[in-house]
């Protein structure tokens, strides 16, 4: 699909009556959520990252408290963290995505990949299939998300994260997948001020960010630093409800939570060749001029930073 055809079309969804609930039905039928197996295995991929890197950091999946930014349109990460013996998630959402149809289609489809969640939540096999087939029959008995896990996962949308409403020292680390890139760059900072806040001391924050250009995933004529052609100006026709892309460069990420007081332990960002041979062969608007080549090409990172204590 042509990108511009994409944004158009996200475009008017999001200013139609009933357009929300239509961009449900296409991705159900055309978009990501048509494969779903194969995009619930890639966030379990994802989690499994998250889980080594936080144990890595001395930080065991069993008995913490996590704080996920952006639930999305299925859970998969608060039900991996669960299953791993976690002692509660709270997940936040600007918006309600959940729907209960993808969450039992999400119990379901974890079935496969329990060897992974216990491998890299540091977990007995046994201890993860008996909490997923408890989960998964309180499911089937018509139970939501929080009566399945035994209050172990709260939902909260839609409610701004940045005004949580936790207590102080309330979590042992906050996380997000592939959601701070989709944020206002006015939000991030006050997210992180919150973050530190409701954290335990030495209580840390796991962000995964992917800052390329998301239309590439559609237009194979693109590539993921397509949109640094355009000033902001410009790329607000195409930014929309359902694709905000804040254009925010990898470092701008870790640069911010160490502003609201952290210390990055681990910061994965790496100037790839390929990107920087894409980066040299186009035009870049003047706007993202004073960041260095090596810098503006990054397209993902993932970022371990602790609360002092």
């Amino acid at each position: 699909m042509h990108w511009r055809l994409k944004g158009v079309v996200q475009k008017a969804l999001g200013v139609v009556p009933g357009g929300r609930a239509l961009h449900h039905r296409l991705q159900r039928g055309f978009g990501g959520l048509r494969r779903f197996d194969r995009e619930l295995a890639g966030k379990v991929d994802d989690w499994a990252i998250m889980a080594r890197h936080l144990r890595d950091a001395g930080i065991p999946i069993a008995g913490t408290r996590f704080f996920e930014l952006g639930t999305g349109w299925y859970p998969t990460f608060p039900l991996a963290c669960v299953l791993a013996g976690a002692t509660r998630v709270e997940t936040f959402d600007l918006r309600r995505h959940l729907r209960p149809e993808l969450v039992r289609a999400c119990v379901a489809g974890l079935h496969a990949h329990l060897g992974t969640i216990a491998a890299a939540g540091g977990a007995s096999a046994a201890d993860v299939a008996t909490r997923h087939a408890s989960i998964a029959e309180a499911m089937a008995r018509g139970a939501d998300l929080a009566g399945a896990s035994d209050g172990a996962i709260r939902y909260h949308a839609p409610v701004d994260a940045t005004r949580s409403g936790l207590p102080d020292a309330a979590v042992d680390v906050v996380f997000s997948n592939s959601v701070l890139e989709h944020v206002a760059p006015e939000a991030i900072p006050a997210l992180f001020r919150e973050a530190i806040r409701v954290l335990r001391a030495g209580g840390a924050m796991f962000h995964s960010v992917n800052c390329g250009d998301h239309y590439a995933y559609v237009d194979p004529a693109l590539n993921q630093l397509h949109y640094l052609r355009y000033s902001d100006r410009g790329w607000r026709f195409w930014n929309n409800e359902f694709l905000y892309q804040n254009r925010l460069r990898a470092h701008a990420f870790p640069d911010a939570a160490r502003d609201a007081g952290f210390a990055i332990e681990l910061d994965t960002s790496k100037a790839r060749p390929e990107r920087l041979r894409q980066l040299a062969a186009m035009r870049v608007h003047p706007q993202f001029a004073g960041i260095p080549p090596e810098r503006l090409c990054i397209t993902t990172v993932d970022f371990l930073a602790r609360k002092p204590g």
